[in-house]
């Protein structure tokens, strides 16, 4: 099984998790190829960020979303579509966790795989 970040973001964010509270969003695009089959997952997970370099991601308030799950292999104009839509995407998923990232307010520029 190989696992790829497609895209990844840091965003600001405001999130209440755990009785915890988070500043900042790590915003991703993942895909997963394994035995003919590819899985491509929207995810996000709120982190503390209580200065400008925190970075220390925790994972106790993650959530994501598979979006694509078909035979096949990874495809770059799937991935653009998906790209398209992602913050949408990652929105329903903020929304679950009474969560919002500031999208004008990105922490680090985009990564892509």
């Amino acid at each position: 099984m190989a696992t790829i970040n497609v895209y990844e973001q840091y965003f600001a964010a405001d999130c209440v998790a755990n009785s915890i509270n988070r500043h900042g969003a790590l915003v991703m695009l993942t895909v997963t190829s394994e035995d003919g089959n590819v899985r491509y997952e929207a995810a996000v997970t709120f982190f503390p960020h209580i200065d400008e370099n925190d970075f220390a991601v925790s994972y106790d308030a993650y959530f994501s979303d598979v979006l694509y799950d078909a035979p096949g292999r990874r495809s770059k104009k799937r991935e653009a579509q998906l790209l398209e839509t992602l913050r949408e995407d990652i929105d329903v998923l903020a929304a679950q966790a009474n969560a919002v990232i500031y999208w004008d307010r990105p922490l680090r520029e985009a990564r892509f795989g």
